[in-house]
């Protein structure tokens, strides 16, 4: 079982079992919706989800609807009931334990940042660099 909330709490959720992947998505539908230039998402069977609290829906496309806390604006989750039926993708950021899901695959990269392949070159700094 896996366990996650927003930032303020006001929802919890739990996933029970295995996803059926842990990916990194590059879409542009994804970047503009969290304002990220990828995001985790782990899949899982709807009914393997209990969610506490109310997140807010919005249909992002016709058949997608993504929801997110009304309070604090976190993205949780992701439904789309013709591509994926029955399942839901929970943003594996919102996660308790980060270490619990890592992503095994990229997808949707055709749609990735031009500079992405380049970006785990980047210095690195544990905290903000020296001014």
């Amino acid at each position: 079982m896996v366990t996650g909330r927003c930032r303020c709490g006001a929802i919890h959720y739990e996933a029970q079992g295995e996803p059926a992947y842990s990916a990194l998505c590059h879409c542009s539908d994804c970047r503009k919706s969290t304002g990220a230039h990828m995001v985790g998402w782990a899949l899982f069977p709807e009914n393997m989800v209990m969610v506490r609290g109310k997140p807010v829906t919005y249909q992002s496309s016709k058949n997608v609807m993504r929801q997110f806390c009304g309070t604090c604006g976190t993205s949780l989750f992701y439904r789309n009931a013709e591509v994926f039926p029955g399942m839901v993708d929970i943003q594996t950021a919102t996660l308790d334990d980060q270490a619990a899901l890592p992503p095994a695959i990229h997808v949707q990269y055709a749609e990735a940042a031009p500079w992405m392949a380049a970006a785990h070159e980047l210095p690195k700094f544990d905290r903000y660099p020296e001014a």
